[in-house]
């Protein structure tokens, strides 16, 4: 057959807007994907919002960039602001500082497995229990391989995630103040105290988001893997390897410093998961200053491109020659790195298993169970009569870097002050590494790369395309932000859609399996 393209825009059951392109041809008798590209289709600039503002709006501004993981936003701004006033921050702030982020990191990693990626694998099977109505409709019927006491199962443990993420958003405003944006995490510390009847309610809500994790989540991750074993490490060609390099920035603090981490930083290379059976797989230190952003494919000035994000700079070019994404392409050491749950765990030692599609599941439940274990030990640690704050003596002119875990991945924030006032930010957040586009070398991307070989059974509904994206939780809410009409653009307001309608103005895209 000659090579066909097929477009997936929006792709959908992800935040923010993503546009995939993918080539399918016959190789080796195998209609698969041969090339792929990964477009983030609006402008980001939240740093330039930044510049010119006091330095303690960066908390609170970033953490609008995301609605599922403001919280780490807001911690890799005063991560920044506390390095750049070399202030340490008290036991009692360090310790609800990771209470309040693992909330988050709980939350989100139920919301993907069971709300983002989950209705990739469940078949629309009416005597199953699986209702006709969204998410599970539209659908389509493309390699559909659980019965249906699995589908009802799995159907009914979507509905109890809804009710987890609700707990697990609670529990976190408990010390957060709100969720998803809280206002306590601040330069210097936090700004409540661990009181003894929050404190109770933390542990009674932590009881049962454990329960939920460890007698449901992994084994329903589990479940899936076992029936989808294409996708899994054993398989002969595990489906979305990539290129098998990994990255983590660490993240829980475990001591005042930040030096010791409950999840370690670190990098990992070693090609593919066969590769990794045959010596043992060394993690290395990160060094900051090897981390750059290229520009080459990406629709920002040239003159921007190779920097470190210490003297980066966002100054967008649209149109721009053969660019094709508003997402640049960080690179550590010249070379593209997979961030995420998955490199997290492989780096701390947690998880040596693969780096298919169902290794990213797998290592993302297991992490929260990991995570829950630690909160429910760091709630015992708090001291109601200890100090929450250390007034930081921030210099008018200074330099900082905020580095943290995303539940998506490395999240980094460098930011520069003049005059005492923010002169210089970039942010780079975990789905500009996942979902770069190509670099200078002409190196794709780590999704476009793990695209790559995927089977492509039928090319109306290329439901693997989907099921290899969705195992990286891109998040283009982080990648991407601000969209301004032309002087003579129009914005109109969509009161009403006939479902009949939208769907006829869809009916070209391949983008989703189930849900509008």
């Amino acid at each position: 057959m000659a090579a066909t393209s097929i477009v997936l825009d929006p792709v959908t059951r992800l935040e923010g807007h993503l546009k995939i392109t993918v080539q399918v041809d016959t190789v080796g008798g195998v209609q698969q994907v041969t090339d792929a590209w990964t477009t983030g289709t609006l402008f980001r600039g939240f740093e330039l919002i930044l510049v010119g503002r006091p330095p303690e709006d960066a908390e609170h501004l970033t953490q609008r960039i995301c609605g599922v993981c403001p919280v780490s936003h807001g911690l890799a701004a005063v991560k920044a602001q506390d390095a750049a006033a070399n202030v340490t921050i008290p036991d009692n702030a360090r310790i609800m500082r990771n209470l309040v982020q693992g909330s988050n990191f709980i939350q989100s990693h139920i919301l993907h497995f069971y709300h983002l990626a989950l209705q990739d694998y469940v078949s629309i099977d009416h005597t199953a229990g699986v209702p006709d109505m969204a998410p599970w409709q539209p659908s389509w019927n493309t390699d559909q391989r659980l019965d249906s006491a699995t589908n009802s199962a799995l159907v009914s443990n979507y509905l109890t995630a809804l009710d987890m993420r609700r707990l697990a958003h609670e529990m976190g405003a408990l010390l957060g103040g709100r969720m998803p944006h809280p206002p306590t995490y601040i330069s210097g510390g936090f700004t409540t105290t661990p009181r003894a009847a929050r404190l109770t309610a933390f542990n009674n809500y932590l009881s049962r988001l454990r329960s939920f994790i460890n007698n449901t989540y992994l084994t329903d991750v589990e479940t899936v893997a076992a029936i989808y074993h294409d996708y899994d490490h054993l398989a002969s060609q595990p489906i979305g390897q990539g290129y098998g390099n990994l990255l983590a920035f660490g993240v829980f603090d475990l001591n005042p410093s930040g030096a010791s981490k409950l999840l370690k930083r670190g990098v990992v290379t070693f090609g593919t998961s066969k590769k990794k059976k045959k010596k043992k797989v060394k993690v290395k230190k990160v060094n900051v200053n090897s981390i750059t952003e290229q520009v080459t494919f990406s629709w920002y000035a040239d003159s921007t491109n190779n920097l470190n994000p210490t003297s980066g700079e966002t100054t967008p070019q649209y149109p721009k020659g053969s660019a094709y994404s508003w997402l640049k392409a960080p690179r550590y050491l010249g070379s593209p790195y997979e961030v995420g749950a998955l490199a997290r765990m492989w780096v701390n030692g947690s998880y040596s298993q693969g780096i298919s599609v169902m290794d990213r599941h797998r290592a993302r439940a297991q992490e929260a169970a990991l995570i829950a274990a630690a909160m429910q030990t760091w709630v015992g640690q708090l001291s109601s009569a200890g100090a929450v704050y250390n007034q930081p003596k921030l210099p008018a002119n200074a330099a900082g870097v905020g580095l943290t875990e995303a539940p998506r991945g490395a999240l980094g924030h460098w930011v520069q002050y003049t005059g005492g006032t923010i002169s210089g930010y970039q942010v780079v957040t975990p789905t500009c590494w996942n979902a770069s586009p190509r670099d200078s070398s002409g190196n794709r991307g780590p999704i476009e790369q793990a695209l790559i070989g995927t089977p492509v059974q039928n090319l109306a509904e290329p439901i693997e395309v989907l099921r290899v994206i969705h195992s990286f939780d891109p998040c283009l809410s982080c990648a991407v932000h601000v969209m301004r009409p032309g002087e003579k653009g129009r914005v109109f307001r969509l009161d009403h859609v006939h479902g009949e309608d939208l769907d006829h103005r869809h009916h070209r895209h391949h983008t989703h399996r189930h849900g509008p």
